[in-house]
């Protein structure tokens, strides 16, 4: 579990350790200062709240917090879009998914039946999948489902466990992920804030936690990351691989949230027209070349 109070305390002390106090226009540079960024009764002036109050929310002590007083934080700490949503998230009690079977006489933890995707959404799928890569992602950034081409731009899904079909997984533990992405440590960095936004959405989701917790113990370069605190969807957006069999792909996606599925989004890739990789797509589509394997 993502537990609140942690999650809320390791957020809030790396936001403001982030800001400059120059720029923000507050006395004393950083040379006379212990630790870098701003302190809590800076925050708690910028907010126009008290420290004491500031202290018990970014201990995770504060029980509720209004919108208001979430807001002013948000601006104190010059968040971003998704990391006000991300704030509001973890600063709301904790609940338990309604699907959430409850745990047994052991004390284990409550279990989430694996996401399914509709027949519809499948069909959807298959109807592109001579032309546009596409997948369906769940909670967690699990692959629930993809098309033909979707699958051949990069690693062997149907070949995969259902519990490894998980793109933050796939990218810090499968060998073959720093080879498909060339800027590797900007795809590194865009998974961790898509699933930092996911443990937000669903802080008790045992799936989400599984995953995170099996990258913390496996992967150094995840927990560097993790560490900074970041939080940033990014739904849409250009992407390079390369593919070992038809060499560079220069993709553009973009992800859609299902609106009677809002936990699950189903994500497409297109070239430019008349692109060298519209070709490779086409020729990819066609010979069926294989797909990486770890």
């Amino acid at each position: 579990m993502l537990h609140a109070e942690i999650e809320i305390s390791s957020f809030l002390k790396a936001r403001r350790g982030a800001l400059d106090p120059a720029e923000l226009g507050l006395p004393g540079g950083v040379g006379r200062r212990r630790v870098r960024g701003l302190r809590r009764e800076e925050v708690a002036q910028l907010a126009g709240i008290s420290v004491d109050y500031y202290t018990r929310i970014e201990q995770g002590r504060a029980p509720a917090i209004s919108d208001s007083v979430l807001d002013a934080i948000a601006r104190a700490l010059r968040l971003s879009g998704g990391e006000v949503t991300y704030l509001r998230n973890i600063a709301v009690p904790r609940r338990r998914p309604a699907d959430c079977v409850a745990p047994g006489s052991d004390g284990g933890p409550c279990t989430v039946p694996r996401q399914t995707v509709r027949p519809e959404i499948q069909r959807l799928l298959d109807a592109m999948e001579t032309t546009v890569p596409a997948m369906v992602l769940g909670r967690g950034l699990d692959i629930l489902a993809w098309n033909a081409l979707g699958g051949r731009i990069a690693f062997d899904l149907p070949a995969l466990a259902p519990d490894r079909r998980n793109t933050a997984l796939l990218v810090f533990l499968d060998p073959a992920a720093r080879a498909l992405h060339p800027d590797w440590e900007a795809k590194a960095v865009e998974v961790v804030g898509n699933l930092r936004a996911e443990s937000g959405r669903h802080p008790e989701d045992p799936r989400i936690c599984e995953v995170v917790n099996e990258l913390l113990a496996h992967s150094r370069d995840f927990r560097r990351i993790w560490e900074t605190q970041s939080v940033h969807e990014c739904l849409r957006g250009t992407k390079s691989l390369l593919h070992p069999h038809v060499g560079e792909l220069v993709l553009t996606f973009e992800s859609f949230r299902l609106s009677t599925d809002p936990d699950q989004a189903l994500v497409t890739y297109t070239a430019e027209r008349g692109s060298r990789t519209e070709e490779r797509l086409r020729e990819l589509g066609a010979v069926g070349h294989p797909v990486l394997t770890a």
